[in-house]
């Protein structure tokens, strides 16, 4: 369709809330206004809908290359799509992890024929491939990922001088995986002193501890105050680490940011006896006076950004026990619904999601005319319906893994309709078959 003509809806943007028409023309926000009209445009009756910047996830595992029996960029992207997240940043942490440009751009490749979503990959860093990390062009990609703890294949980066000369050199954004090896190793072992392999499932934030995580992201930070390195840490999820990052300085002005992901949001310790292996994530769901201090720090900027993580893994292989059972979990389809849900419970305001959903990962990355509703910016534009009840099951969940943490939950708020690049993705619970998604560009 040559041009989409939004009719109606209330705008959510730059915190403020109006009702507007908005024409989408060649890919991109045409004109925002009040009875707009255009010959042949594609209509979309926006009447008591909510009309959202498309969301971005600066934090995804979408298993390609390697491990696509989890889930592929095809697959994820489609669930992403389906709930109103129009651009992703995925993680090298693959098989073979992603440690050099050529597997790099080999991913870029891939996607570009089969992503839904927008997307950008990160470049993985280890002990031993510094130099080939400093060949990475920061225009083209979003960032450096540094896990400051154990992950898959050769990506547990622990040689201090590793670690401070890729702070000291790298001129892309640092995003980092914080908890302490040492500290979990050991904790593991009591455990499977005590229990063996099958240890109860609600030890899980007991091995990987918030003093794990406190110390681990302490160091990140110092690291970067060392260097004035540009550092974001991901899925903050003890109380203690909030303390680290400012709340008084505006975002474009920030060496060092935070993100927090949606389970530790929603999900505390005590759902793991429902829940099992299910809300299994590294780092772990913790107490519920961490999760109160970390949504503290969400209202009060010390956290800038709301993502998810999501990684999938086969219901199977979450069957296993304890020291078997993979951690992670799909979240990309579900994500804005469940910030729409703290929204009815008075917890956050519609502004403040948007800002932490869409705004602040544009900014923080300085990702390229995407992330606000604005003349000229690319059309990335999410419709929600706020009350229209739903329950998650399987014959709706889109993640090729076929499970989700939130199964039989029931959502007030439904996405109707993703608008990725100016293409009409996804409408009334069914995607466009073609993908359109682009490379992230960034304005660097």
């Amino acid at each position: 369709m040559s041009a989409i003509l939004i009719k109606n809806a209330q705008l959510v943007n730059e915190g403020v809330i109006l009702q507007a028409d908005v024409l989408v023309k060649d890919q991109r926000i045409y004109k925002i206004g009040n009875s707009i009209s255009h010959p042949g445009a594609f209509e979309i009756d926006g009447r008591d809908r909510l009309l959202l910047p498309g969301c971005i996830d600066d934090q995804v595992h979408f298993r390609e290359p390697g491990l696509t029996h989890k889930g592929d960029i095809h697959s994820e992207s489609r669930a992403a799509i389906a709930g109103g997240i129009t651009s992703y940043m995925e993680m090298p942490n693959t098989k073979p992890p992603t440690l050099t440009q050529e597997l790099l751009e080999q991913k870029y490749q891939t996607a570009a024929t089969t992503s839904f979503a927008n997307y950008s990959f990160y470049m993985g860093a280890s002990n031993d491939n510094l130099e080939e990390v400093l060949r990475t062009n920061g225009r083209t990609v979003c960032g450096i990922k540094v896990f400051m703890g154990s992950s898959t294949g050769n990506m547990l980066v622990d040689d201090e001088k590793t670690l401070d000369r890729l702070f000291a050199q790298a001129h892309l954004p640092i995003a980092t995986h914080c908890e302490d090896e040492t500290t979990v190793k050991e904790n593991l072992a009591q455990y499977m002193k005590r229990f063996g392999d099958d240890i109860p499932f609600r030890h899980h934030p007991d091995i990987r501890s918030a003093h794990a995580c406190y110390l681990s992201s302490s160091r990140a930070v110092a690291l970067a105050k060392k260097h004035g390195t540009r550092l974001h840490v991901l899925h903050i999820s003890s109380g203690d680490e909030t303390l680290l990052f400012e709340k008084d300085i505006p975002l474009q002005d920030k060496k060092i940011t935070a993100e927090a992901c949606i389970h530790h949001l929603w999900f505390t310790d005590e759902d793991y006896q429902e829940k099992g292996s299910a809300i299994k994530w590294n780092p772990a769901v913790k107490s519920q006076q961490d999760q109160d201090r970390i949504w503290e720090a969400l209202l009060n900027d010390r956290i800038d950004i709301v993502a998810t993580d999501h990684a999938p893994h086969t219901w199977e292989e979450k069957q296993n026990s304890y020291t078997t059972a993979p951690s992670g979990g799909p979240l990309v389809q579900h994500a804005l619904v469940a910030m729409l849900e703290f929204f009815h419970q008075g917890k956050i305001s519609l502004e403040t999601i948007v800002q932490k959903m869409c705004h602040n990962p544009a900014i923080l990355f300085e990702i390229e005319d995407r992330g606000f509703i604005r003349e000229g910016y690319f059309a990335d534009l999410v419709l929600v319906n706020l009350n229209n009840p739903w329950q998650v099951g399987p014959s709706n969940i889109l993640s090729k893994c076929g499970w989700s943490p939130f199964e039989n939950t029931q959502f007030k708020s439904q996405v109707t309709h993703t608008i990725v690049s100016g293409t009409l993705a996804y409408q009334e619970g069914v995607v466009e078959e073609q993908p359109q998604g682009q490379r992230l560009l960034f304005r660097r």
